[in-house]
């Protein structure tokens, strides 16, 4: 073989499938390394609190979905950071065991609202990681309702909404109208588009409720 010889190509997927099942992985390891310069950034006083919690929640968010999509096979996030060599002690900590920012987590040891704290931090993620799914072109009943349940759960939880409140109105919508298909039904384009716009119009809601109470 000569220097004048074309190389190789290195061909890394077959399928579409295959590349897909390449970008799920390369999107939960940037999320896991995210994480893990986000945590060293706090531990550093680098960022500020609502900072931190910001990106926090929303990393933790995504984590779950790509989480769900990447790995296969039994494969757990562990194993998948063993395989892949990251030493991420701290993104471990947050995404697999505390599950909340840190501020949230800290809050617990002497504030009584604690609970409620930690309620709004999983209804943000929950927020989050319905829209996220939805943005990402996820259609199927059996991948939108766990999602739209999840959320409701935690919406029910919020202490003193008013019994008209609109995010759990629009998410209860959505639920009522999953429920009416079956499990490998898909919603089209059209419900797709007004879901996340009911989603996105339910977090603004949300949002100032917040800042109100």
């Amino acid at each position: 073989m000569t220097f004048d010889d074309e190389e190789e190509e290195i061909v890394l997927y077959q399928s579409s499938r295959e590349r897909q099942a390449y970008d799920d992985q390369a999107t939960l390891y940037a999320i896991i390394l995210a994480t893990e310069h986000l945590e060293r950034s706090y531990a550093r006083d680098a960022i500020t609190n609502q900072e931190y919690t910001t990106e926090c929640n929303k990393l933790i968010s995504q984590f779950r979905l790509a989480e769900k999509a990447a790995l296969k096979d039994g494969m757990t996030t562990e194993t998948f950071m063993e395989v892949y060599e990251m030493d991420c002690p701290r993104a471990t900590e947050r995404l697999l065991r505390m599950g909340v920012p840190e501020p949230i987590r800290q809050g617990g040891a002497n504030d009584s609202s604690a609970g409620v704290a930690v309620t709004v931090a999983e209804t943000v993620q929950h927020f989050i990681t319905t829209m996220d799914a939805v943005k990402l072109e996820q259609r199927a009943v059996d991948e939108l309702q766990p999602l739209l349940s999840d959320l409701m759960e935690s919406l029910t939880r919020l202490p003193e909404t008013p019994n008209d409140f609109e995010p759990n109105r629009k998410v209860k919508h959505w639920l009522q109208k999953l429920n009416m298909m079956r499990a490998v039904d898909e919603i089209d384009e059209d419900d797709s588009r007004q879901l996340y716009h009911d989603l996105d119009s339910a977090y603004a809601h949300f949002t100032r409720y917040l800042k109100r109470a």
